[in-house]
């Protein structure tokens, strides 16, 4: 009895997971039924109206009162309800991730998508070359590796499995219809990406969450842990790095978006800074955040001084002024 305890307890979450495969299927199906716009707009309210009793809403409020030092708490309040409402609407969008994409440049006006730097895509898809793209949990954080499959470009996206297993299921089924190749974070995982830029492939990253056995940089003036995968492939490769970010748009639209290649620095070498190449695509995801915060996931633990190498200064680097009340 005791060794059936002992099982039971090891797998009850896994199981309880599994339990909920039924319910998820039918929040998806219901999601569907409503329709994007429908759908999309229920689960913002939702994540609305349950997010703040949650235990990552004080995750998100520290992550906010990190950032803007400056700023009212009635403002951080605002923006941390508005990160809710940004995240219950990805989580409804799911079901709708095939058909959301509906770019089409000879009728731009009736389309949810508008794409900027379209001239990006064509250039890394037809150089012949490999590239590195990295992105952030902005907006609907799904649709750029969608927008590459759409245009032909060749691309794997990294991506961390949810935690709960049927979650996880239902997700990558949606992915895989919609999207290119899909390498899954975890052991093993560095040696699959490496040969995809080996065999001249892209490889896409969303870079800005938290990576324990990351290199420092700064963020919001205060340093984190970075994954310093795509810079260590950057410097193998000698490879274009571009960054691509998604906007929420009213009335349902998206933005997205693909920079020009990122000028990386380089040592004396001539070979491109590992530490600096991420550094220098944080700022540019810093950016991103700044100009929408409310569309950023504030909810994940970004800042953990605790976690730092020994020596590294733990308190923002930068002067009161620097930091920018986040645009209303």
């Amino acid at each position: 009895m005791l060794r059936l305890a002992l099982i039971l307890r090891r797998n009850l979450p896994r199981l309880a997971g599994l339990a909920t495969i039924p319910l998820i299927r039918a929040v998806f199906l219901l999601a569907r039924m409503l329709g994007t716009d429908r759908a999309s707009a229920a689960g913002g309210r939702l994540a609305q109206l349950v997010g703040p009793f949650l235990p990552s809403h004080r995750t998100a409020m520290a992550n906010l009162r990190a950032a803007y030092p400056k700023e009212d708490e009635r403002r951080l309040r605002a923006i941390a309800l508005e990160a809710w409402d940004n995240l219950g609407r990805t989580g409804a969008e799911y079901a709708h991730l095939d058909t959301i994409f509906d770019y089409d440049p000879e009728n731009l006006a009736t389309q949810r998508m508008e794409v900027r730097g379209l001239e990006q895509f064509f250039a890394i898809r037809d150089d012949g070359r490999p590239g590195l793209i990295f992105s952030a949990h902005l907006a609907n954080w799904e649709l750029p590796a969608i927008c590459a499959e759409k245009f032909g470009l060749e691309t794997t996206a990294v991506f961390r499995p949810p935690n709960n297993p049927a979650a996880a299921q239902l997700v990558q089924e949606v992915r895989r219809k919609t999207m290119g190749g899909l390498a899954a974070s975890g052991p093993g995982a560095v040696f699959a990406m490496q040969g995809v830029v080996e065999r001249g492939g892209h490889l896409g990253q969303l870079i800005d969450q938290h990576f324990t056995r990351g290199v420092v940089v700064q963020f919001f003036g205060r340093p984190v842990l970075a994954n310093p995968l795509l810079g260590k492939l950057a410097r193998h490769h000698d490879c274009p790095v571009h960054g691509a970010r998604v906007v929420r748009k009213e009335g349902g639209r998206f933005l997205l978006e693909l920079t020009p290649p990122l000028d990386l620095p380089r040592g004396p070498d001539g070979l491109i800074e590992v530490q600096g190449a991420m550094q220098a695509m944080t700022r540019v995801v810093e950016g991103w955040v700044r100009e929408h915060p409310g569309q950023w996931l504030w909810m994940h633990r970004r800042w953990r001084p605790h976690m730092l190498p020994k020596g590294t200064p733990t308190e923002s680097i930068l002067p009161r002024a620097s930091h920018p009340s986040p645009s209303r």
